[in-house]
């Protein structure tokens, strides 16, 4: 016969009474030993990072507290009036650093543990050499969340702790396969502690008893394993900072992989294109996509013949065509071209030549703009692009082996795929010097 406990599943959590103001030097795990002696086996402690900065010393004199959030940044997510969200030195994405003016003196703040999964550690180590104790230790600090109203406490050290329960490969209540379940335990822990710790009462650590299940004695993984990578984060930026890190992340590409290019982030990069102003509420954009192999050889192979016959009609050496022809490698070795044109409909006739031509030059700024647009949004689907003018020498040939009206004009081909390396660091441009002010 099963038990009651085993039919009622569940666990214990409180927050032990009297602990003292804790001050630099302060040994926790002798003060949290002190405030609740019973501890055992397979507990959690839960600690809130207040009281490990202050152990620790992480109290600083601030009477500017965004000059101490300028100090903990690593980069700025988002921003929005004075709020910013950034990524820190220890490598959370949240408010302010973590930078805290409450709890603590007038004139001072209170930055987070130099590495919580260290302090972890350390408290677990002295609750064992304490009380004889084998417990998990969690320190937790208070985060709002994407998409959510309200704050929680997540983890941002752990020690013993499971911290991530991977559930992959295993099956639901109805033989579903989990092939995507991982469960962030240590931040579950944090947010029961946090029911019942307050956040102005007093009581800094709790204890969540019955889960033994998710101490491991030598687990070290750390709460680190939390953050999540740059390269799997799809949310990694507040929105007008996405749009000037793909402004300035947009780079020309000239060596791809073999990676197909998905098509569907292409047109969502035509869709962007499409937004960009345009004289008279016209719509000069069209955007040829060499989806298929032999669309982009037929036109590759017509413009370098046309080229070659050009380049010895001004009389260059084979050697010398030889080279330029080459020129056109980052074209024919990308795995997607798209082929951007400009049509004039809706464009004004003045009937003289200064007037006909600005009304030129403005759509062909329109088709600049829109041609930027779909280069940033291609860097936005971390694709790597190169704008390369050549089609511009050779419309008809390029419209003959496309196919297209005589009057779309070809302006230039974007080679677009996977880069096949990093780009290499871009040179500083001062603005100041492009800018004059009247």
């Amino acid at each position: 016969m099963s038990t009651d406990s085993e039919e009622r599943p569940g666990f214990r959590v409180w927050a032990p009474p009297g602990f003292p103001e804790v001050r630099e030097g302060d040994d926790l795990a002798k003060l949290i030993a002190a405030a609740e002696p019973g501890l055992a086996d397979g507990d959690v402690v839960v600690v809130t990072s207040k009281i490990v900065s202050k152990a620790e010393g992480r109290i600083m004199e601030a009477e500017d507290r965004e000059a101490a959030i300028d100090a903990e940044t690593v980069r700025v997510v988002a921003r929005r009036g004075t709020l910013r969200i950034v990524e820190n030195r220890q490598g959370l994405v949240m408010a302010a650093a973590g930078v805290d003016a409450s709890n603590t003196p007038a004139g001072t703040v209170l930055l987070l543990p130099e590495d919580p999964d260290a302090s972890a550690r350390a408290i677990r180590d002295g609750l064992r050499d304490t009380l004889g104790v084998e417990v998990g230790v969690v320190v937790s600090d208070t985060f709002g969340r994407p998409w959510r109203s309200g704050l929680t406490d997540v983890a941002i050290g752990a020690a013993g702790v499971r911290v991530l329960d991977d559930l992959r490969g295993g099956t639901d209540a109805y033989g579903n396969p989990l092939s995507a379940t991982v469960v962030a335990t240590a931040d579950e822990l944090a947010a029961a502690g946090d029911l019942v710790k307050g956040k102005a009462e007093g009581r800094p650590v709790a204890v969540v008893r019955g889960l033994p299940r998710v101490v491991e004695r030598d687990g070290d993984t750390g709460a680190r394993a939390l953050v999540r990578n740059a390269a799997d984060d799809m949310f990694r930026l507040g929105t007008s900072e996405a749009v000037r890190e793909a402004v300035t992340q947009r780079r020309t590409v000239r060596a791809f992989t073999d990676d197909p290019v998905d098509p569907g982030s292409v047109r969502r990069a035509v869709a962007a294109a499409v937004t960009a102003p345009a004289p008279h509420h016209t719509t000069p954009w069209r955007f040829v996509l060499l989806e298929s192999a032999e669309s982009r050889t037929r036109l590759l192979d017509a413009m370098r013949d046309a080229w070659i016959a050009d380049l010895r009609r001004d009389g260059k050496s084979e050697e010398s065509i030889a080279k330029r022809v080459r020129r056109g490698d980052v074209l024919r070795n990308a795995p997607y071209l798209a082929v951007p044109c400009l049509v004039m409909d809706g464009s004004h006739h003045y009937g003289d030549a200064r007037r006909d031509g600005a009304e030129r030059e403005m759509f062909v700024v329109a088709m600049g703009a829109g041609v930027q647009n779909f280069l940033v949004a291609l860097a936005g689907e971390r694709l790597g692009s190169a704008w390369v003018s050549s089609t511009m020498f050779c419309r008809d040939v390029v419209r003959e082996a496309l196919g297209l009206p005589p009057e779309w004009e070809p302006m230039g081909a974007v080679a677009i795929g996977r880069p096949a390396q990093p780009p290499a660091p871009r040179g500083e441009r001062d603005a100041g010097a492009f800018i004059e002010v009247r």
